[in-house]
C-alpha cells in the first residue's frame, strides 16, 4: 500500500500533501494552515459539525484523484461553511482553494 506525504507550495509557506492507495481505491489530502483540500471522501457534514475548512474537489472512474497535483488542478465540488468564510467557493480550482487556505 503506497503512502506518500510531499510538501507542496501554497501562497507565502508550504502546505502537506498526503496520498494514500490500497487494492481498488485512493485517498488524496492536501493540509493547509487553515483547513484541508480534499477529495470526496471527506465527510463534508461532520467538517460543518466541527467548524472545519474543507474544500471537496471529486475525481471519476476515468480520471481519479490519486496525487497532490491531480487535486490542485480539480475543480471543488463542495465547501464547508468555514472554507467559504476565508473565500472559497465551488468551481475553484484545487490551487486557487488552497491559496486561501493557506
Amino acid at each position: 500500500m503506497p503512502i506518500n506525504i510531499t510538501s507542496v507550495p501554497a501562497g507565502t509557506g508550504a502546505a502537506s500533501g498526503l496520498s494514500v492507495g490500497w487494492d481498488g481505491g485512493q485517498i488524496v489530502i492536501i493540509a493547509a494552515q487553515k483547513g484541508l483540500v480534499a477529495c470526496g471522501i471527506v465527510d463534508l457534514a461532520v467538517a460543518d459539525k466541527f467548524g472545519f475548512a474543507v474544500a471537496i474537489a471529486r475525481g471519476t472512474p476515468e480520471k481519479p484523484l490519486v496525487t497532490p497535483d491531480d487535486l490542485l488542478a480539480a475543480s471543488i465540488a463542495e465547501v464547508s461553511s468555514k472554507a467559504a468564510e476565508y473565500g472559497v467557493r465551488k468551481g475553484m480550482s484545487g490551487r486557487e482553494a488552497l491559496e486561501k487556505l493557506s
